[in-house]
C-alpha cells in the first residue's frame, strides 16, 4: 500500500493557534476588568453612555433619595453597587464617596429588595493602576448615611443657610452660584 501525501494541512497547529488566542483575550480581558475596579459577575445596570442607554436612576421613596452608580454587579443573589471616581485618593477612601456609596446600598436594598454586603469605590490614577476599596455595608455606616441624610433635608426646609466654606475654587465650580448671594 502506498502512502499518499494528504492535501489537508494538519489541524493541529492551527488549534493550538486559536486556543492561545483565546487566552489571550480571557487574560486581556480579565486584566481590563480589574483595570476598571468591577468585580466579578454579571453588570445590571450601568450609568456610563460609553455602554449604552444610560439607565434610569434609583429611588427611595421613603427616604427622598434618588441616586445612579456607576455599576451595579450581580454576583448571585448579591447586587454590588460600583462608583468609579477620577480623583486620586490617599491612604483611605475619602468620607464623602463612602457616604454616597453607603447611599447607593440603600438604594439598591430599596429598589432591588436585596441587601448588598459592600460597596466598591474604586479610584482611576491616569495610565497607573487605580486602587479599589471594597466598603463594608454596615447597619452603623446606613445609620449614618440615613442621618445625614434627615440632616440634609431638614436644613434644606431652612430659609437663609450660609455657606460652609471660604474656598473660591468651590464657589467657583457651585451650579449655585448664579443664584447665590454668599459666593466669593
Amino acid at each position: 500500500m502506498a502512502w499518499r501525501k494528504s492535501s489537508n494541512p494538519p489541524m493541529l497547529p492551527l488549534v493550538v493557534i486559536l486556543v492561545l488566542l483565546a487566552c489571550l483575550f480571557l487574560w486581556f480581558a480579565a486584566r481590563q476588568r480589574k483595570a476598571s475596579g468591577l468585580p466579578g459577575g454579571r453588570i445590571i445596570y450601568t450609568d456610563t453612555s460609553r455602554w449604552g442607554a444610560v439607565e434610569k436612576p434609583l429611588y427611595a421613596a421613603a427616604i427622598g433619595l434618588t441616586g445612579k452608580p456607576d455599576y451595579l454587579v450581580q454576583q448571585g443573589n448579591a447586587i454590588i453597587p460600583v462608583e468609579v471616581k477620577t480623583s486620586r485618593s490617599g491612604q483611605v477612601p475619602y468620607d464623602s464617596h463612602i457616604y454616597q456609596l453607603a447611599a447607593y446600598c440603600i438604594l439598591v436594598e430599596q429598589s432591588y429588595g436585596k441587601r448588598p454586603p459592600y460597596g466598591i469605590l474604586h479610584y482611576t490614577e491616569g495610565n497607573k493602576p487605580g486602587r479599589t476599596y471594597a466598603i463594608d455595608f454596615t447597619p452603623s455606616l446606613e445609620m449614618a448615611v440615613l442621618d445625614t441624610i434627615a440632616e440634609i433635608q431638614s436644613i434644606s426646609l431652612r430659609k437663609g443657610v450660609d455657606r460652609s466654606h471660604s474656598l473660591p475654587a468651590r464657589c467657583a465650580r457651585c451650579g449655585f452660584r448664579h443664584a447665590c448671594d454668599q459666593h466669593l
